[in-house]
């Protein structure tokens, strides 16, 4: 890590009590240096959301990412497998896609038309020993086909660990399936619907600001009136699951009673928890609801120090809740969601300008409403930590 960027001082003040410690210095929002550092050194060595599985919709379907800056490609095979690689062709380093859509069982190179199967293994070499002469002694094509990335998948979204070295994905998410199983045993009904469950967000601010704002409730008064008439502030809890998750929860929960909406319920949730919900962040980009009739789970997509990418699916309970019967109440949650996100930018953006401000120096935590913030900025201030004890 540049480490005349953040000093250890800085750091340690992150990591103590919440009543007497800061955030997270300025550097880390608004630094070039420092956003490659936590892909390379923070996301790499987890688990990092990546993409949806809805977001490829059918066999031989291929979604180019870019993951802070590096070509990622998902690719959803004809045995429905969905597998992730580095986007680039092994002869030139070409990106191979360029657009979501399907191929024809070959994703081809528009250079020099090298093609690859949906597993990654390298089946054409055209001209490569000459026009007309698709072979070349010594040269094995089993050597060099896409390099895969470590893959898999949680509540309908494909995660992936760069470095291949985090526990596995499985593990990693037991504490909140765990959690949850005190609402409902059957987190497999959840289905995204083919319209009104999707959402996509551009704000001006880097990747953190959303996770801590969606750590709290504290500001729920004043930028989501709305959301507070039927989740109001003194109904909420703040939430510690694990060392890398945390957030809030509701127990007045009560949209679909205000909207009217009628939507298919978990059928093992408790009676006397119906209006009971959790909103968690799973650390570091993952942002996960869950209410009595439906789930949410938004992939924070980190574009720049200053530009993030908010992709969310709204997820409902069983095939019958998705649908035509049930389109206005689908369309009713997810305009209650927009509204809500919708709300949130100006405040994260806010939150990004004012880091630009020499005279902020990290920012304070209440002790009572901002110990799920608190907890974000010691997981990320750990991890900034254990480089400079590496070095």
């Amino acid at each position: 890590m540049p480490n005349n960027l953040i000093s250890i001082q800085a750091l340690d003040e992150v990591m103590t009590d919440i009543g007497s410690a800061r955030g997270m210095p300025n550097a880390a929002y608004h630094s070039e240096e420092l956003f490659r550092f936590e892909r390379d050194e923070v996301l790499s060595k987890t688990w990092a959301g990546l993409v949806f599985e809805s977001e490829l919709p059918e066999p031989n379907f291929a979604h180019p990412i870019d993951f802070m800056g590096l070509p990622l490609v998902a690719v959803r095979g004809a045995d429905d497998q969905i597998r992730i690689f580095h986007n680039v062709c092994s002869h030139r380093g070409m990106p191979l896609v360029s657009e979501p859509g399907t191929f024809a069982g070959t994703i081809r190179c528009a250079y020099h038309r090298w093609g690859y199967t949906a597993a990654g293994a390298l089946r054409a070499t055209p001209n490569i020993g000459g026009a007309g002469v698709h072979t070349v002694e010594g040269f094995d094509c089993t050597n060099h086909g896409l390099k895969p990335v470590r893959s898999a998948s949680f509540m309908g979204i494909i995660f992936v660990n760069l470095d291949g070295n985090a526990p596995e994905l499985d593990a990693h998410t037991a504490p909140i399936k765990n959690r949850w199983e005190k609402f409902t045993n059957h987190m497999n009904q959840l289905t995204p619907a083919k319209s009104a469950s999707s959402l996509r967000l551009e704000v001006a601010s880097n990747w953190k600001l959303p996770v801590e704002n969606y750590c709290e409730a504290h500001h729920l008064p004043w930028v989501h009136p709305g959301l507070n008439r039927y989740s109001p502030l003194e109904q909420h809890f703040n939430l510690i699951v694990n060392e890398y998750a945390s957030g809030q929860g509701s127990l007045s929960y009560t949209h679909s009673e205000v909207a009217g909406t009628t939507l298919p319920k978990f059928s093992d949730w408790p009676e006397e928890k119906k209006s009971h919900a959790e909103y968690i962040s799973l650390y570091p980009n993952v942002l996960l609801g869950l209410q009595v009739d439906h789930a949410f789970a938004i992939i924070l997509d980190p574009v720049s120090p200053g530009k993030t990418i908010e992709r969310l699916e709204l997820q409902f309970v069983g095939k019958s809740a998705i649908e035509q019967a049930f389109a206005e109440c689908r369309d009713a949650v997810l305009s209650a969601w927009q509204e809500v996100f919708a709300e949130d930018i100006f405040a994260v953006e806010g939150m990004q300008r004012g880091r630009l401000s020499p005279a902020f120096k990290g920012g304070l935590f209440s002790p009572v409403l901002d110990e799920s913030t608190h907890h974000f900025h010691l997981w990320l201030a750990r991890q900034y930590r254990a480089d400079y004890v590496r070095a």
